[in-house]
């Protein structure tokens, strides 16, 4: 018998009977409702009896979509969504100890959790071609689903409306306003305004507290709705290729064939593997908590590090490495070219082989992206492009001589802020070349024409040091070896 048709039965059932076979109170509900017949049919579907450990990772998005739920909905009770208070407010709730830290740990580790479960089960569907017919609006429902995350994920970040969060709000208007035509108009609705004011934090939580979870539970309603309709992908088998004309004849056969019922053969996995991820969220979040607040917020201080959290340091390496000339291109055609690509990808494929030993350009693929993220997010956290503002002065060993030139020599190289982008002895910053043994490199008249030209991205010298400074530089230089 069919799903469909033991709902149909139950609606049909007499009272009498439907109470005694499900008890008094039970037996009420499922008459007036038909919820229990329906949830006892969607437990009881049949899905691939090789669906494995490989294939949790959506459903370990979902405990994880509802833990960030219950903790968001937990914070908002003690946060305070306005500009003069909200720094304030988010002091006492990560007051070591307290209940309220632990919690938004919680919501801090959870939304990692969200975007580390939903990237590996993005990455299992594109290795196992499960985008393929008929599930295409499977994909790109998931497709919005991610960037809906990511977006949340931003807006999270600002909430903290510390000093980073607010050049970070700054940084993510300032990128807007370079899409053309619409650039302005995004810039002024992110920040409610021309610049930052009063209404940017109510702005920044409405768009993170309502307008976010409610598209994902809409798409999260369509794509379970999706799921259980056409049914979980079976494990690709090489050489068993998807034929649109076939496929949903053939699937149905091999369920009905040699299939399991989702509850409880297939769903303890998901129960399992979801459970210990939430205890790994508790434990981290009762270990380490949340991130340090920065400094209170204050636009006129430019002293700021506006970093995204560690799953978008990647794009903001992107952005720094760039050339400047193609800067504004790239800010808008980059994210373009992925979400076009995504979204095409099962309007384009939709049929022919699923088994990844037979697309091998998949796997390379994957490879490489994964390779250029995490080069990119450690290349982020080291910021070479950035000068080490905080740098201190050479210390009297790595200086390394008493003359008196030399000396003063080592001074001007950190009082004009050679150091900060110079690296000599392992101190200073990496922005520029490392000149611990310049003075094996260049001779003495190279050094006094580089500094008083200066470089590509270094400024001129020429007329800031007086003839005896830049004679104590170079002195200073020339024992770099």
């Amino acid at each position: 018998m069919s799903d469909q048709a033991r709902i149909d039965e139950a609606n049909n059932t007499p009272p009498a009977v439907t109470e005694k076979h499900y008890g008094l109170f039970l037996g009420w509900i499922e008459d007036r409702t038909g919820l229990i017949s329906r949830l006892n049919a969607v437990a009881g579907h049949r899905v691939p009896r090789r669906s494995r450990w490989a294939f949790v990772f959506g459903s370990a998005t979902l405990f994880a979509f509802i833990l960030q739920v219950v903790t968001g909905i937990t914070l908002a009770m003690f946060f305070e969504p306005s500009s003069a208070t909200a720094y304030q407010s988010l002091q006492r709730i990560s007051t070591p100890g307290t209940a309220e830290a632990v919690v938004r740990g919680l919501h801090y580790f959870g939304a990692s959790l969200m975007v580390v479960m939903m990237g590996i089960h993005l990455i299992r569907v594109y290795l196992t071609a499960a985008y393929k017919y008929p599930r295409e609006m499977q994909w790109i429902s998931g497709v919005v689903m991610l960037f809906l995350v990511l977006a949340m994920a931003f807006t999270g970040q600002t909430l903290r409306w510390d000093q980073t969060a607010v050049w970070s709000v700054v940084v993510g208007a300032e990128q807007a306003s370079r899409f053309p035509w619409l650039g302005p108009i995004l810039a002024r609705f992110l920040m409610a305004g021309d610049t930052l004011n009063a209404a940017t934090l109510s702005r920044l939580y409405a768009l993170h507290t309502y307008w976010f979870p409610a598209l994902l539970f809409g798409l999260i309603g369509l794509h379970v709705f999706l799921v259980l309709r056409n049914g979980i992908s079976e494990p690709p088998v090489p050489g068993r290729r998807v034929d649109p004309r076939t496929y949903k004849q053939q699937y149905q056969a091999r369920v009905r064939r040699d299939g399991v019922p989702f509850w409880p053969d297939a769903a303890w996995r998901d129960t399992v593997f979801g459970s210990a991820l939430i205890l790994l969220t508790v434990f981290l979040a009762w270990k380490f908590g949340a991130p340090a607040l920065s400094k209170p917020p204050d636009p006129s201080l430019i002293n700021a590090d506006p970093k995204p959290d560690w799953y978008l340091i990647w794009y903001f390496s992107i952005l720094a490495l760039w050339p400047y000339g193609i800067t504004n291109l790239m800010i808008i055609l980059a994210p373009l070219l992925a979400i076009a690509g995504l979204i095409l990808l099962p309007l384009v494929s939709n049929k022919g082989e699923r088994a990844p030993s037979r697309r091998p350009w998949a796997i390379g693929i994957v490879i490489v992206a994964i390779g250029m993220i995490f080069s990119l997010t450690l290349l982020g956290y080291r910021e070479p492009w950035l000068p080490r503002f905080a740098a201190p002065p050479l210390t009297a060993q790595q200086v390394n001589s008493t003359v008196p030139s030399v000396v003063r020599g080592a001074a001007l190289f950190h009082d004009q802020s050679c150091i900060l982008c110079h690296r000599i002895d392992g101190q200073g910053g990496i922005r520029g070349p490392n000149l611990s043994e310049i003075g094996e490199r260049l001779t003495r008249d190279q050094l006094s024409w580089r500094i008083q030209n200066g470089a590509a991205s270094m400024p001129p010298y020429a007329g800031v040091l007086t003839t005896d400074q830049l004679r104590d530089l170079v002195n200073f230089l020339e024992t770099r070896h």
